[in-house]
């Protein structure tokens, strides 16, 4: 047993190697901060499953449960307006819900395991020579998000008297989730500024310059 997490540890000290001289992002939140050896295991098993360079760790709250979970953001790949990124979901026993384990097809290093990487698409939106990403724009063109975010931006908009003013100030204008549009009716999502604590997704309407939010969601962790 002993020989066997000596090599383990050898060959995650070997892996590490390959990301040496790569820097990465980490947004942790506070009851799950990976240490920097946690972080060696993290990176290691993210290898294996086939995300040469990593962009960016982070981790999660998995509300309204006591469970936190590891996210890891691969390179990204920008052509046009478009960026794509490797994703993987990595579990860490002791943060996860009692008594999981992984399942058939996920990879196991210690503590950690992971499924396969996914890949997640974004949008660049350009408002004042600043470039912004969007989760998903559906329906609707570039053009009308760009001036949509824009005016969120620069504080330009007007509300019905059902949506929470209060509520507006926490939002994050600069971080879009997406753009959807059905027919005249306009969707348009936001994290809260607060990382973890939820999001806000904005029925609107937009008639040349005047924009209005109609309705406002807002879902709590």
């Amino acid at each position: 047993m002993k020989n066997l997490l000596i090599t383990t540890v050898a060959a995650v000290v070997l892996e590490m190697s390959a990301f040496s001289s790569y820097g990465f992002e980490r947004e942790y939140v506070k009851r799950a901060v990976l240490s920097k050896e946690q972080e060696k295991v993290v990176i290691a098993l993210v290898q294996k499953r086939g995300i040469k360079k990593i962009a960016k760790i982070y981790t999660y709250n998995v509300y309204p449960t006591a469970a936190r979970g590891i996210r890891v953001k691969g390179a990204e790949q920008v052509k046009g307006r478009e960026v794509s990124f490797k994703v993987l979901n990595v579990t860490y026993k002791k943060w996860f819900h009692p008594g999981s384990a992984p399942r058939k097809g996920d990879l196991q290093m210690g503590d950690f395991w992971a499924g396969k990487p996914g890949t997640q698409k974004q949008t660049i939106l350009k408002v004042d020579k600043k470039e912004y990403r969007a989760g998903s724009v559906q329906g609707i063109s570039i053009e009308e998000c760009e001036s949509i975010l824009g005016l969120f931006l620069a504080g330009e908009y007007n509300h019905g008297p059902g949506v929470n003013e209060k509520s507006l100030n926490q939002i994050d204008w600069s971080n879009p989730n997406g753009f959807r549009k059905r027919g005249d009716t306009i969707s348009v999502g936001f994290p809260h500024k607060n990382a973890g604590s939820g999001f806000f997704d904005l029925q609107i309407k937009l008639d040349g310059k005047q924009l209005t939010i109609n309705q406002m969601f807002q879902a709590v962790p």
